[in-house]
């Protein structure tokens, strides 16, 4: 019988430290994770809708709470984060943005844009809904 050997983990459990770039990379992934199960929301709300306004009402009230608003939130942060990445992904296929520099710079502007584009957003629906 053959003696087995332990395989090594991978390099990069071991060797890179944790980088911006790889950071996001992540957010990336659990964004778009988060935005399949936040399609569950969108589908609630539309069964609800068809279903009659007692339901409705209900379900407005549930997205009304400070539960709620908070899932709401995160799912807009996700969506307009993955949106970001989805850019920052198109212009490395472009072949540009490589340069560490600019790869670091990417990926801030993608944490930093996706976080004010959503605090402004909400700013707005609430100003147009008539505060809070």
């Amino acid at each position: 019988m053959a003696e087995t050997r332990a395989r090594p983990l991978s390099p990069h459990l071991q060797i890179y430290r944790p980088m911006l770039t790889m950071l996001m990379s992540v957010a990336h992934r659990v964004s778009g994770a988060a935005l399949y199960f936040g399609m569950l929301l969108v589908v609630w709300w539309l069964i609800a809708a068809a279903s009659g306004p007692n339901y409705y009402a209900w379900v407005q009230w549930f997205m009304g709470t400070i539960v709620g608003r908070l899932i709401l939130f995160g799912y807009t942060w996700a969506l307009l984060h993955h949106m970001l990445g989805g850019i920052r992904h198109l212009i490395w296929d472009t072949g540009r943005g490589f340069a560490p520099h600019e790869r670091e710079g990417l990926a801030l502007a993608t944490l930093v844009g996706s976080i004010l584009l959503t605090v402004l957003l909400w700013i707005v629906g609430y100003l147009y809904m008539g505060g809070l």
